[in-house]
């Protein structure tokens, strides 16, 4: 279910909800999760099945059962669009949660500031811990560390007999971890790996390092 990894003489555990979970600071990562996607989808007509919206909440009461944080950062992209039905279902999990939440703005996140403080959670554009750079978009800063999502990353695998399988993943750089959504519905890039590159890719249980 998880792999434990050390960046900058830090532990870092690797979930495969696609979260991640930094030890000595107990605080759980977690990008693009698009909530009010499936609504925002399903209003315009699309046939997105109804329980999808469930397991994104489910998946965030595991991660947070899992790791107990002192604090969730979500890496941007937490809501897709406007304020849809499910805001009302995420302000009922904040309420619920003893965790402090910060969202680290990503494009998608375009509901106001004020509506995410008036139910306490923290918004910023990006924030810096020690040697560590937490953003949506991947960035390049000299002497830290990049946390960030946006990108989706996945992996292509290739067996025998021309059999390929996508997984989302973990993509890590020296100086950066990309983070996989976290949203059921959301999508995958696949990016290649160099020689530099650890690549963390999610089956449905397990992290599995493959590059």
């Amino acid at each position: 279910m998880t792999q434990t990894i050390q960046i900058q003489n830090q532990s870092f555990i690797l979930h495969s909800s696609g979260s991640l979970f930094w030890k000595e600071k107990q605080i759980v990562f977690i990008a693009d999760v698009h909530l009010g996607k499936v609504s925002h989808f399903r209003k315009h007509g699309s046939a997105v099945p109804q329980e999808t919206i469930k397991k994104n909440f489910d998946q965030l009461n595991n991660v947070i059962e899992y790791f107990n944080p002192k604090k969730i950062c979500f890496l941007g992209d937490l809501f897709h669009s406007y304020v849809n039905s499910e805001w009302q279902l995420f302000e009922d999990w904040v309420t619920k949660t003893n965790s402090q939440c910060i969202l680290i703005a990503g494009n998608h996140d375009i509901i106001s500031p004020t509506k995410y403080e008036n139910i306490g959670v923290t918004v910023g554009i990006e924030l810096v811990i020690d040697d560590f750079l937490l953003t949506h978009h991947p960035e390049e800063r000299k002497g830290l560390f990049n946390l960030c999502g946006h990108i989706h990353p996945g992996i292509l695998l290739s067996g025998l007999g021309r059999q390929r399988l996508r997984l989302p993943c973990f993509f890590k750089s020296d100086s950066q971890m990309i983070l996989p959504a976290f949203g059921k519905f959301t999508g995958i890039h696949v990016l290649e790996p160099s020689e530099k590159s650890e690549v963390y890719a999610i089956t449905q249980n397990e992290v599995i390092l493959v590059s």
